[in-house]
């Protein structure tokens, strides 16, 4: 596995930043007990520092290079996901509806989203409450959605 750039302390727990050939290529929900780690690159420092911004006002939109990532399916979902308004959450089924496919391939690429946060993946929930985050269904990665959600249904 590669190397986190960055590792950042944010309220609901460790996040990874990894980058190269200057653009990111993913951001990672860790783990409690992963260790905090400094940016070992400018991009690294960039990307913590906007997302450090965004905790304080999460209106305040992100300016990264992302990797070109995933599927045109994914790609579709993502678009799709990154359209939801921040204290807004949208059903899986219906972004299924929307892009004439099925709940759980919307939620298969919700799992696979390379950019949480930057592509706002905790906005998608199940039609029977939560759904699950990051492809689990307890655990930190859940406490990291409510948190996230909570966080952004404040005005």
């Amino acid at each position: 596995m590669t190397e986190f750039a960055a590792v950042i302390d944010l309220p609901f727990g460790h996040f990874g930043i990894r980058t190269g050939d200057d653009v990111v290529q993913e951001l990672v929900f860790l783990p409690p007990d992963a260790s905090p780690r400094s940016p070992d690159n400018y991009l690294a420092e960039r990307a913590a520092h906007q997302i450090t911004l965004w905790i304080k006002d999460p209106d305040r939109p992100f300016d990264l290079p992302l990797a070109e990532r995933g599927t045109a399916f994914q790609r579709r979902v993502w678009a799709a996901i990154s359209a939801i308004p921040r204290g807004q959450q949208r059903r899986y089924g219906s972004i299924a509806t929307e892009l004439g496919s099925a709940a759980r391939a919307v939620g298969q690429a919700c799992g696979a989203n390379p950019f949480p946060l930057v592509v706002p993946c905790h906005r998608v929930v199940a039609a029977g409450g939560l759904g699950g985050f990051a492809n689990a269904t307890d655990g930190y990665l859940i406490t990291a959605k409510r948190w996230l959600l909570e966080f952004e249904a404040r005005p």
